[in-house]
């Protein structure tokens, strides 16, 4: 039996069960949720390995006004 075949003989099966006051994600909605949870967490995981990586130095504090730069006597 091909799976056209066998998803045409469960269709009837779910519009008889389905209930329209009662609607909700089911295991699908949870699989796409988990999918979605799990990218995230490697998406951050790996944006804290690639951030560990750079070095970052800071630029030098300019001359603060109290200081006279050399010559200006």
């Amino acid at each position: 039996m091909s799976a056209h075949q066998a998803l045409t003989q469960l269709v009837p099966i779910a519009a008889q069960e389905f209930d329209k006051n009662k609607v909700t994600p089911g295991v699908l909605g949870f699989i796409v949720f988990a999918v979605m949870a799990l990218a995230v967490w490697m998406l951050m995981k790996s944006m804290n390995r690639h951030m560990g990586k750079v070095n970052f130095e800071e630029a030098p504090e300019p001359a603060t006004a109290q200081t006279a730069p050399k010559g200006a006597e």
